[in-house]
């Protein structure tokens, strides 16, 4: 179905920042998104000996929500969501809060690098569900093993540690299927015209709805901050490192990458952690620490994605005309292909 002769509702533009953010690769958002996925909680572990982990956990939930509120107003979407979209956003919302609550009940008790390997674990379903040629098999096998080889600390001291820790890495399996999802659906009134921003104005929703669910459990934890305003000012820095900066390049990243390549790309967040780890928290990696870092990132260097797994560059930077009746995007190549036809 052509363009021609359609009234049309919206014609979006490119403009300058959406040009750069289309010639830049996509592993330059995931590596962004590596560092800052562990540079924010090894900050809030430092903060946990002035307020406990779940109200951590909370001023880095309702930090975000403020900052995607301030930026996007994401809230403009929820009434123009379809029923399923909804119940979409409640449930990463509901993720995001149990996950990130969990992440930090659980590296208040064991090492950063621990967690961060723990955290992986589920990721590596979600690569070999996708990992087809032996090539990937193989990058699958040494990211896998790099993660055991990586993953030296002592298990048995911390029980109700490792309990939260697993629970998180299944949050974490949920939170990139999910996060997928919206990274390659459009829903009508949502992003803004030639940014690829959809997704992030569904992030921002969820993330309010992460503020209300975290609340009931988070919020008197976190009532000593309010009395010292360097510690509310860590707190909101924790979010804006944890929450806003990785969540927003996951989603640049996710919609221009396949769930098996992003999920395989996540082995990198181990390494991560320890780096992160002895640069904030003095934690020294050891020689079979470095070793295993090394098999990750040979790992990530050697997968490759399926040729049938690229995407439609259009539809990752946003270039789209809608009709004034219809929410189904037309994208510049003259295709007609439903938004739920992008879904992973």
């Amino acid at each position: 179905m052509a363009a021609t002769g359609t009234n049309l509702r919206q014609i979006a533009v490119p403009g300058p920042v959406a040009r750069t953010v289309g010639r830049l690769p996509p592993t330059s958002f995931f590596l962004t998104s590596a560092v800052f996925h562990y540079l924010g909680p090894s900050l809030a572990a430092l903060l946990f000996v002035h307020v406990a982990a779940l109200g951590v956990a909370w001023l880095r939930i309702a930090s975000a929500a403020i900052v995607f509120t301030l930026w996007r107003r994401p809230w403009r979407i929820f009434n123009t969501a379809s029923h399923s979209q909804r119940l979409v956003f409640v449930a990463l919302g509901v993720v995001l809060a149990a996950m990130n609550s969990l992440f930090y009940l659980a590296i208040a008790r064991l090492p950063l690098a621990t967690v961060g390997a723990i955290e992986f674990l589920g990721t590596v379903i979600l690569a070999a569900a996708g990992a087809r040629t032996r090539r990937n098999v193989l990058a699958l096998v040494l990211a896998v093993g790099g993660v055991a080889v990586l993953t030296s600390a002592q298990f048995a001291g911390q029980p109700l540690g490792l309990v939260f820790a697993f629970a998180n890495c299944a949050g974490f399996m949920v939170y990139i299927m999910l996060g997928h999802r919206i990274a390659n659906t459009t829903t009508r009134g949502g992003g803004s015209c030639g940014l690829p921003l959809s997704g992030i104005d569904q992030l921002g929703l969820s993330m309010l709805i992460a503020a209300v669910a975290a609340t009931p459990l988070g919020l008197v934890p976190a009532v000593p901050a309010f009395s010292h305003p360097v510690w509310l000012l860590w707190g909101i820095g924790v979010g804006v490192c944890s929450s806003v900066i990785p969540y927003v390049t996951d989603q640049l990243a996710m919609a221009r990458l396949p769930r098996a390549t992003f999920s395989l790309m996540l082995a990198l967040l181990p390494a991560t952690a320890t780096v992160i780890g002895l640069i904030v928290l003095g934690q020294v990696p050891t020689a079979r620490e470095l070793a295993g870092i090394a098999l990750v990132i040979l790992g990530v260097a050697l997968h490759r994605d399926p040729p049938n797994a690229r995407r439609n560059p259009a539809a990752a930077t946003g270039w789209q005309i809608t009709h004034e009746h219809d929410s189904t995007p037309f994208y510049m190549d003259g295709s007609d292909r439903a938004a739920t036809d992008l879904r992973p």
